[in-house]
């Protein structure tokens, strides 16, 4: 069995780690991209090496000379195009890395006692939301754990007000003049109202998704925002999270996921 003899490879302890962290970020830069117009993007700078290399082998100078002007230039190309990419990985890296920091508070102090003050926090907004299913009121609410002035300030009305279920209701409300936007809420307050968002590239979309989807599906693909989002057509709840939304949830679900991602 001399032809399955591997000792010739020699890997130690350190290149089987460095395979695994290679494998983890490509991991992470699949779930980022995936489903997304990025994928496409990528996609045509492969195609393009690939091309460069063909030329370069084949000697055909004028077509491997302007490909290789581009290929010197690749990495900055790539640092520009995929920038929101960059971003939402380095943010799904600190994300993490806050998760675990709560993680060890629920062992510091009593896990009952923190779930029972998260869910304190998150029951106006799911009743809130039961009110607005029921009544097909359509509503975005942006749950973003650090309050960007230039990104939302800028683009709504601060409120700065307590969470609650009236206030919620009130701001949705058909007539009122801040319920065509997103309200984000952020350090347990709501910050801002009619608040206007990045819509999605993403161009798989069902066909039924209106600018309110997109917003809240555009705004987790730029952040580490999450978006809760009522369909005015249907009451139907939607929950949207790195550019990628589930449709149709239970409220059981919805306040699994607030409390998990909201606190």
């Amino acid at each position: 069995m001399d032809f399955l003899d591997f000792s010739f490879l020699k890997l130690t302890v350190l290149d089987a780690i460095d395979m695994l962290l290679v494998a983890i970020i490509i991991y992470y830069i699949y779930n980022l991209i995936r489903g997304t117009i990025a994928v496409n993007i990528f996609l045509g700078f492969i195609l393009i090496y690939i091309l460069y290399f063909l030329t370069d082998a084949l000697k055909m100078k004028l077509l491997s000379s302007i490909l290789g002007s581009f290929v010197s230039v690749g990495f900055i190309a790539l640092i520009v195009v995929f920038q929101q990419e960059i971003r939402r990985f380095l943010l799904t890296i600190g994300k993490n890395i806050s998760l675990r920091n709560r993680t060890w508070l629920k062992y510091i102090f009593k896990k009952e006692q923190y779930e029972k003050d998260n869910m304190a926090k998150i029951k106006p907004i799911i009743d809130a939301c039961k009110t607005m299913k029921k009544s097909r009121t359509g509503a975005l609410i942006v749950f973003a754990k650090y309050f960007d002035q230039d990104a939302f300030a800028n683009s709504g009305e601060m409120i700065n007000g307590k969470i609650s279920k009236r206030l919620l209701e009130s701001i949705f409300q058909k007539n009122s003049p801040l319920h065509d936007g997103a309200v984000v809420i952020s350090e347990n307050l709501i910050k801002s109202a009619s608040c206007i968002l990045p819509l999605t590239e993403n161009d798989q979309l069902p066909p039924q998704f209106g600018l309110r989807h997109r917003a809240g599906i555009g705004v987790t693909e730029s952040s580490d925002a999450t978006a809760l989002i009522v369909s005015e057509e249907t009451g139907e709840i939607s929950y949207a999270q790195q550019g990628r939304v589930r449709m149709n949830i239970s409220f059981t679900d919805l306040e699994r996921l607030l409390n998990r991602d909201f606190s």
